[in-house]
């Protein structure tokens, strides 16, 4: 069923300030069916094997502190072409850049606290999915 789930995570930055559940209405209303989600805390160790890719960036020491500096909501969520549609609905990941009324142009404080996490490929999708959550079968 590619195309029909993706993954997000309300970043630390969004946590703490309040705001997990005016982006979660944000969300449902968009159409998007929560299929797993959970408030949780990532250590150092896990946020550097979640953004592994970015390993030799030089970015990626900052990423994980801020990653594991707070509270994050991982979420599945499930729409025909849920991928695309999330993107579009989170924004430009420099909220100066996103679209009015996106996530991201609401809720995000810089391109470093930028509120929210998407997936960028149905493959990614699946792959962060099973990060956090075992995905049962019909949603793979």
């Amino acid at each position: 069923m590619a195309g029909h789930i993706t993954f997000t995570m309300i970043k630390p930055d969004a946590t703490g300030a309040g705001n997990t559940g005016a982006i979660i209405k944000m969300i449902e209303d968009a159409g998007f069916q929560i299929v797993a989600m959970k408030m949780t805390r990532m250590t150092p160790e896990v946020a550097g094997k979640f953004y592994e890719i970015h390993k030799e960036r030089p970015f990626y020491e900052d990423l994980k502190k801020y990653m594991s500096s707070g509270s994050i909501v991982p979420m599945i969520l499930k729409k025909d072409n849920a991928v695309e549609d999330f993107r579009k609905l989170i924004g430009a990941t420099n909220p100066k850049e996103a679209a009015e009324g996106t996530i991201r142009a609401l809720f995000a404080e810089s391109i470093e606290a930028n509120a929210i996490h998407g997936s960028d490929s149905d493959e990614n999708a699946q792959i962060e999915s099973n990060f956090f959550f075992s995905v049962p079968e019909r949603y793979a």
